[in-house]
């Protein structure tokens, strides 16, 4: 039995800035859409680290 492993990486082709939100739909088997608009209502909210995980995310995570 063989298991793949998933990795966390930014996507080149679905990505609208730096291919976080794009990278964390397809780790997590969701729609990039769905994880964009979380991270923009988190930003409108007034939940300030919503920006800077995403900025985090964006230097750490390597690109696929």
């Amino acid at each position: 039995m063989i298991t793949e492993t998933k990795k966390l990486t930014r996507s080149q082709s679905n990505r609208m800035v730096g291919g976080v939100c794009a990278g964390l739909g397809e780790y997590f088997d969701i729609d990039a859409t769905v994880v964009r608009l979380l991270f923009v209502l988190g930003f409108f909210l007034g939940v300030s680290t919503t920006l800077w995980v995403y900025l985090v995310m964006w230097i750490i995570v390597p690109e696929k």
